[in-house]
């Protein structure tokens, strides 16, 4: 049960500023926001959330990670110059990061997925507390923890695989500290 509630809360993270949208002002009738809504693929996320979770976008999600000195591979490819790779440096912040643009799509088509069954159960009139309760489960199975630890996963292996002094070259040419 607590494993749930935990699960739900992380995902409902995800969702809370589309939520709080949705929620202010409504009212109903003309002005009623969720009117905008409508066209929506799936109704819980906005266009840029669908397009975050299919590219495998960070989301701001490994902030912790890239403002505390882990460099994350998409911007330390970015950077390559500027930081003096070394080929094999190069070879390996690419294989990074497609190997962290594999699992983040991937946990992104799937809550994409368990949201449009959710959804389904209301579009089909197929909506009864088991079937509900069953959908929002295999939601809350896919939970932003799970995005959130493989986009941090990735910037401790990009750290790991960079000397000191780039890895604080890259934080002073992402403007985290002063040069």
């Amino acid at each position: 049960m607590i494993k749930s509630m935990l699960a739900a809360f992380f995902l409902g993270g995800l969702f809370s500023t589309a939520a709080m949208a949705q929620h202010h002002g409504h009212h109903g009738g003309a002005g009623n926001p969720y009117a905008a809504l409508a066209d929506r693929e799936v109704k819980v996320l906005s266009a840029e959330q669908m397009a975050d979770l299919r590219e495998g976008r960070g989301m701001g999600l490994s902030l912790p990670a890239e403002l505390n000195g882990y460099p994350g591979p998409k911007h330390v490819l970015e950077l390559t110059d500027g930081l003096g790779l070394t080929p094999v440096q190069r070879q390996k912040t690419t294989e990074l990061f497609d190997l962290m643009k594999v699992e983040a799509v991937t946990l992104g088509a799937r809550l994409i997925t368990e949201e449009h069954a959710l959804e389904t159960l209301f579009t089909a009139t197929g909506a009864t507390l088991d079937a509900t309760k069953q959908a929002v489960h295999a939601v809350a199975r896919t939970p932003e923890s799970a995005l959130r630890f493989v986009h941090l996963k990735y910037h401790l292996l990009m750290a790991a695989a960079l000397t000191p002094a780039q890895s604080r070259r890259y934080a002073e040419l992402r403007g985290y500290v002063k040069q």
